[in-house]
């Protein structure tokens, strides 16, 4: 049962520090979107200003951007989710671990 639990806690760990990854991944990837949805901005403010610019390809950046912001926003909730819920579990194997120190040490005084 102890190699069993110790072997469930280090997938769970694993799988913690695999969401974390991707987590960081999410956050760079949202770091490039926000500097494209900055220069759409940029180039949205120089179409106010009488320059010219194609305004479809404006809007195509700002379409592109906001997909992508989306994609990222459901992965890096999905990975928030997944986390959240190694936490538990690591929470739960260290109650059952706790649990079967304080048996053991029962067990100890017994004989």
């Amino acid at each position: 049962f102890v190699r069993q639990t110790e072997w469930s806690l280090q997938v769970m760990t694993q799988r913690a520090l695999d969401a974390e990854k991707n987590v960081e991944k999410m956050k760079q990837e949202m770091f490039l979107l926000q500097e494209a949805l900055e220069s759409s901005k940029v180039e949205n403010e120089s179409l106010r200003a009488g320059q010219t610019t194609n305004l479809g390809a404006v809007k195509n950046n700002i379409d592109v951007a906001l997909q992508n912001l989306n994609k990222i926003i459901t992965g890096a909730n999905w990975y928030i989710r997944q986390l959240t819920h190694g936490t538990e579990s690591l929470h739960f194997v260290a109650e059952v671990l706790q649990s079967i120190g304080k048996i053991s040490e029962v067990e100890a005084k017994k004989e």
